[in-house]
């Protein structure tokens, strides 16, 4: 796969420069590097971009990237200098938003001081407009959750017993590597046993035993963009316990997922679930997020809240990510990534929620 296409740039930042407007402003100084990212396909680790409300732009980075900037940001005005806000706020008049949840108090005071411009927090403006996902962006979701799942489906093939959290979690990253993968879209999350019940555990030796909860979370990246997926399943015979916490949360996970669709509100899809795991008796024990968008960033708008007063928009790209943990014993989440339509949910992830027993 490739990057963004010219075109594809151009229409981002429309879509960005129409945001703007509507905010009454001329334009927007990008210093979040995910941003710069997004919509001028730079993908070196310093730029910044400034956007004006009709769409146009300079990009500015530093000469470590003068070559790089050519192939990846043909199509707008480069800028060479290791100073990118001095030169940045030579470049703005009138009213400019800068982002404000990320730029340093000291760029903001050396921007200030530097342009006769007024310049305003624009807040996450840039990450409203990265909710909703373009035809590139599907498609590199779509490649990284196909490589996750068949690199799970292999591992989980075996032989697991006998081998340690960490060399587990070890295979299926190489394996994600080996089909295609650009890199891992985080740390590997392998729980056995009671290390299942701690929702962000880190591998360690700990060895597979039969018997075991098996908890992985995991996923590729692929163009920039991450797969999030998690499996828990049974090393050997599962047991009533985990049996019932596996159907209980599998249960929620179905109802979450089927309610992904355009329109429906934030706030109330987090309801519903939580009521179905109060209603199986284990609400107590959930004491994570339901999920969040994917892109760019594994973590990104919208999460998913009971404060939350938005609504789903058609091609937002999140989690679905229910689970029950219960300290000292074990846990189990089950979690896809799915694209929202108007219809059916797009699972990405498309992989069994079945509880396997793995010999």
């Amino acid at each position: 796969m490739s990057g963004p296409s010219a075109d594809h740039l151009a229409e981002r930042r429309l879509r960005v420069g129409r945001l703007l407007t509507e905010a009454g402003l001329d334009g927007l100084v990008v210093t979040t590097l995910v941003n710069v990212r997004f919509l001028s396909g730079f993908t070196g680790s310093n730029g910044a971009l400034v956007l004006r409300a009709d769409g146009t732009g300079v990009f500015l980075t530093d000469g470590r990237y003068r070559d790089q900037a050519v192939t990846e940001v043909p199509d707008l005005e480069h800028v060479i200098d290791r100073d990118l806000i001095g030169q940045a706020a030579t470049r703005i008049e009138g009213s400019w938003g800068v982002e404000s949840h990320t730029l340093s108090v000291d760029a903001h005071t050396e921007l200030t001081g530097q342009t006769a411009a007024h310049v305003v927090p624009a807040g996450r403006l840039v990450e409203a407009a990265r909710e909703v996902k373009d035809d590139t962006e599907v498609a590199a979701l779509r490649s990284a959750c196909a490589i996750s799942v068949e690199a799970l489906t292999g591992l989980l093939d075996g032989p697991l017993v006998g081998r340690s959290e960490r060399e587990v979690a070890r295979d299926l990253e190489w394996r994600m590597l080996q089909l295609g993968a650009e890199a891992i879209a985080f740390e590997t999350i392998l729980a056995a046993g009671e290390h299942t019940a701690v929702p962000h555990h880190h591998p360690t030796d700990r060895v597979l035993r039969s018997g075991d909860l098996l908890k992985v979370d995991f996923g590729a990246r692929v163009d920039g963009y991450h797969a999030d997926c998690t499996r828990t399943v049974v090393l050997g015979s599962a047991d009533d316990w985990q049996r019932e916490v596996h159907a209980a949360v599998r249960e929620a996970q179905s109802l979450g997922v089927g309610a992904l669709r355009e329109d429906a509100g934030v706030a109330q899809v987090d309801a519903l679930v939580r009521e179905a795991l109060r209603d199986s008796g284990w609400l107590e024990y959930f004491t994570t997020g339901l999920g969040h968008g994917v892109g760019l960033q594994i973590h990104e708008d919208p999460f998913f809240a009971a404060r939350h007063t938005g609504r789903l928009m058609r091609r937002t790209a999140l989690t679905m990510e229910p689970g029950i943990y219960v300290p000292g014993r074990g846990g189990v989440r089950i979690e896809d990534t799915v694209l929202v339509t108007a219809d059916e949910p797009d699972v990405l992830t498309d992989l069994t929620t079945e509880l396997l027993e793995i010999a």
